[in-house]
């Protein structure tokens, strides 16, 4: 797990899961948890949205973004998140 943007308004971690087995090279799965922390709700993509969102996230930092336009990117992702957040 890495975090890879933590901002007044959001975290973004990125996971990676190894596939189990003895080879070293083997291929990884994983993706990302966005996590909203004024609505306190979290999703976790995945597979093609999570390349999607790698894609649009590269292409801001590209381009030069400020904060602002880097959280206005990812509330466009954390409108679908349905995991409420809990502190244990």
């Amino acid at each position: 797990m890495q975090m890879l943007y933590n901002s007044d308004n959001f975290a973004v971690l990125q996971i990676d899961v190894p596939v189990p087995g003895d080879d070293a090279s083997a291929p990884v799965r994983g993706g990302f948890e966005i996590v909203d922390k004024f609505a306190r709700k979290g999703i976790f993509i995945e597979g093609a949205v999570a390349r999607g969102f790698k894609d649009g996230v590269q292409a801001l930092i590209d381009s030069g973004p400020t904060e602002e336009a880097l959280d206005d990117y990812i509330a466009g992702y954390t409108a679908l998140a349905q995991q409420p957040v809990r502190l244990h």
